[in-house]
């Protein structure tokens, strides 16, 4: 069982909360969609994480990553990717600089604390390729010169999974890099009445919420959560369990259980609470390890996804309760 909370460390993970919900509300007034993407964005931002948004033209992916970029009273970099954009388009290059007779560095777009790569998977490889130091490492090399990253760092790259002219395929590498992935679907009634409704006229621009400071500090309180023995005995019997389901050829790393662990931990503080619990786990196995397993080719033939394997392999795996 997770000890009780002090009063003090209480308030600390109420207000928390307080402020996490505050920006679920401000980004809800411009993406008329399902709250669950938008909690999953707090948790990358909590876990130091990256996400990457998923859906068909027109569901709102860029919109979900501009007006969550917004609630954050930070620097703000957006790339288009495109198939003829070069990796000194996003790091930068030196260029001479005539009055001081030198080469200086002009920084890219990835100097900024969050960072929208818009249609990341139309860009090729090699330009892909620039955003992996900066997202593992929290640094970009130029010309064999090493810049780091001010924290707190943020990518948030949108992609079209349905369309296949013009895009290069994310490799294993750089999705093992993404902390979370969030499926946008069409919205239901209901939401698209609203989106008539909300965006017929004028709709006033989202306002920051936090700080770059706050949000410093709101991801130490979320890597100070507890996760008991029977939290961390389940993520490894979920990581476990997707090595051996003969339906998956490529199982969950140990970078992905964890990843599933600061997940979890993400979510309690998301709740006010100072300790993770396997519920934590079980709602956010689908994001954390759905872009990082592979189907092998007979579940592919059956139209198996990998989100329907993962929900299917949650249900057969216990909990395993402290003694």
């Amino acid at each position: 069982m997770a000890q009780p909370e002090r009063p003090a460390q209480a308030d600390a993970h109420a207000d928390a909360a307080a402020r996490l919900a505050a920006v679920a509300a401000e980004v809800g007034r411009a993406f008329i969609g399902s709250p669950d993407a938008v909690e999953v964005l707090l948790v990358a931002l909590l876990a130091r994480g990256h996400a990457l948004i998923e859906g068909v033209p027109g569901v709102a992916k860029t919109t979900l990553a501009r007006a969550f970029s917004r609630t954050i009273g930070a620097s703000f970099g957006r790339i288009q990717f495109t198939p003829d954009l070069l990796p000194s388009d996003i790091t930068g290059t030196f260029v001479f600089d005539m009055q001081k007779n030198a080469f200086v560095l002009r920084r890219g777009p990835i100097f900024a604390h969050v960072i929208l790569a818009d249609e990341i998977n139309r860009a090729p490889a090699k330009t892909q390729s620039a955003l992996l130091e900066a997202m593992q490492e929290r640094q970009v090399t130029i010309e064999g010169e090493t810049h780091p990253l001010d924290p707190p760092f943020l990518v948030l790259a949108t992609q079209n999974p349905i369309e296949h002219e013009g895009t290069y395929p994310l490799p294993e590498a750089e999705m093992d890099r993404f902390l979370v992935k969030v499926a946008l679907g069409y919205p239901g009634g209901e939401s698209e009445r609203r989106v008539l409704e909300v965006y017929s006229g004028e709709v006033e621009p989202v306002q920051p919420v936090l700080t770059a400071a706050e949000v410093l500090r709101l991801q130490a309180l979320a890597s100070d959560v507890r996760a008991e023995r029977d939290v961390l005995d389940y993520i490894l019997a979920i990581a476990q369990r997707t090595r051996r389901d003969p339906r998956i050829a490529l199982g969950a790393s140990p970078r992905a259980a964890l990843g599933l662990l600061w997940a979890a931990k993400a979510r309690a503080l998301l709740r006010g609470r100072a300790y993770a619990l396997p519920d934590d786990v079980k709602q956010l196995a689908p994001a954390v390890l759905a872009h990082r397993i592979m189907l092998g080719p007979n579940a592919e033939l059956d139209g198996l996804k990998e989100s329907d394997v993962l929900t299917e392999l949650l249900l057969e795996v216990p909990v395993l309760r402290k003694q």
